[in-house]
């Protein structure tokens, strides 16, 4: 089901009574953070997580979140317009030394950030952008008055921080990320606290390369740098909660926590089958927490479906903003469940995506793969190449400033046993959540039933051209993988490449 406005109505949702007439929200987007790494819903989890865990005992948990695609930017479009990859158009992931830099968040959707601007709210985004590098896509042009952070992920080259529209560090030290972006966070909520405010905070970790301060780093237990990133976020959770309680402004303030996909290796889906990158539940099912004294339940634990695609039309909701009325929103205001541990799910189903194909949908407790969620990644190397696999875009001591000791392909963080992949697979999620037995010939109607439901949503997925490249590089030999560009940082271009590799540019002699 889709929320759809008509143009010629405004529907303004009334303020919750007894509430302050202009809430804060602050949404906290962690990358590549598994459902199983965060404590309260992992009975198994290998990493502490107590600030996590508290803020849940406080609020309200969601225990069948999902994103609309295993990875980073198609994700980050959709909780910032509550529409799915293929209505915002972000289907693929900015990659400057790939050459995928020529697309972005058009000017035309509409963000909260845009949105709560128009309404005197002070808006700022700190942290991984990942929306288009090139000035046209930009932070500032989506409805945030600051910006600090890199602009896509923290394993491309060139890594370097950005204020607003101007590169301030390069190399860039990774262990101080998680550090540096939540004291942004925290000087913004002090410097905005007699005035609504809007803080988009999508932490670089624990997406690779992992990076830990010197407070959290073990160097005893090398072998554990992931439970140190994921114990340094967790605290700075921490802090920023305990800023909102030091200036007495918690109750008025919506705090959201999750993730933009499922883990990579290292970190835990928490029992769920895949990771990153597959449209298993551990690549789309994501933790979620919400916390705000008073207007959210404290304690509430929830398993209906709900997805990234709510959190606008639920900030809409809260602070009595409209919601854009000229175009499809899919998000639902997920407010009850959050008040309510008997609320009903507002949606039919969920969708998910694979680049620029819906793949999957769930149902109740029902999932569909439409299309194949695919092979294991990296199926074609023995167990010695996994344990000696050298990663292109790893730390190097020159750019990519960060440990060495980076989780290897080994370790898997999902199920990787269970029925083999293939098309029309069906999923009862309430007895198997780690998608182990394909039951479509048992059930043969209820895949009938959500083909339809797929299809009809299919007919609204347009077709996606590819984007012009800006790979600098010529052809590379038959049978070899293209070869990243080492990408020169210092300034927002991205046509500057070392001396090394200067040899492989197009129509070099």
């Amino acid at each position: 089901m889709r929320f759809i406005v008509p143009v010629a109505v405004l529907t303004v949702v009334m303020c919750l009574p007894g509430r302050a007439a202009e809430p804060n929200v602050i949404v906290i987007f962690a990358d590549d953070l598994g459902y199983g790494d965060v404590g309260c819903f992992n009975g198994d989890c290998p990493f502490n997580t107590p600030r996590l865990d508290r803020m849940a005992a406080e609020g309200a948990k969601l225990t069948s979140f999902y994103v609309p695609t295993p990875y980073c930017a198609p994700s980050r479009a959709t909780i910032l317009t509550g529409r799915y990859p293929f209505r915002h158009s972000v289907v693929r992931n900015p990659a400057p030394d790939a050459g995928e830099s020529n697309f972005g968040l058009p000017k035309s959707e509409v963000t909260i950030a845009e949105l709560l601007k128009a309404k005197g709210y002070a808006t700022a985004a700190y942290g991984k952008w990942h929306l288009g590098h090139k000035q046209q896509w930009l932070p500032r042009t989506q409805g945030f008055d600051e910006y600090f952070g890199i602009l896509y992920s923290n394993d491309m080259f060139p890594v370097q921080l950005v204020h607003n529209e101007t590169v301030v560090e390069y190399p860039v030290v990774q262990a101080s990320l998680t550090a540096r972006y939540t004291q942004k966070g925290v000087e913004f909520i002090r410097a905005n606290k007699d005035r609504p405010f809007f803080l988009y905070l999508p932490h670089a970790m624990p997406h690779k390369p992992l990076a830990v301060s010197d407070d959290f780093y073990t160097p005893e237990t090398r072998d554990d740098l992931y439970a140190d990133v994921i114990a340094e976020l967790d605290a700075n959770v921490g802090n920023i909660l305990d800023e909102l309680t030091t200036l007495g402004i918690d109750q008025n303030t919506l705090v959201i926590f999750t993730s933009d996909n499922g883990p990579w290796y290292g970190g835990s889906t928490g029992g769920l089958r895949g990771m990153k990158g597959k449209t298993w539940e551990g690549g789309l099912r994501v933790p979620m927490i919400a916390r705000m004294p008073g207007t959210i339940a404290a304690g509430l634990v929830s398993d209906e479906l709900a997805a990234t695609v709510d959190v606008l039309p639920t900030v809409c909701h809260l602070t009595n903003t409209v919601v854009p009325p000229d175009r499809v929103i899919d998000g639902k205001n997920i407010l009850p469940l959050l008040q309510d541990a008997a609320a009903m799910s507002p949606h039919d189903a969920i969708f998910g995506m694979q680049g620029a194909n819906l793949a999957t949908i769930r149902a109740g407790r029902w999932k569909l793969h439409v299309r194949s969620p695919g092979t294991l990644r990296f199926s074609n190397l023995s167990p010695q190449e996994l344990q000696d696999y050298v990663d292109p875009r790893g730390p190097d001591g020159v750019t990519f400033l960060a440990p060495f000791e980076q989780a290897k392909p080994t370790q898997h963080p999902g199920l990787t046993s269970g029925d083999a992949p293939n098309t029309m697979m069906l999923f009862d999620l309430q007895v198997d959540c780690g998608e182990q037995h394909d039951v479509a010939a048992q059930h043969p109607d209820i895949a009938k039933r959500l083909k339809k439901m797929f299809d009809t949503m299919l007919a609204e997925v347009p077709e996606f051209p590819v984007p012009k490249s800006d790979y600098l590089f010529g052809p590379q030999p038959r049978g070899t993988p293209r070869k990243l560009m080492r990408l020169i940082g210092g300034e927002l271009r991205y046509d500057r490449v070392p001396k090394s590799q200067q040899h492989l540019l197009r129509n070099t002699p």
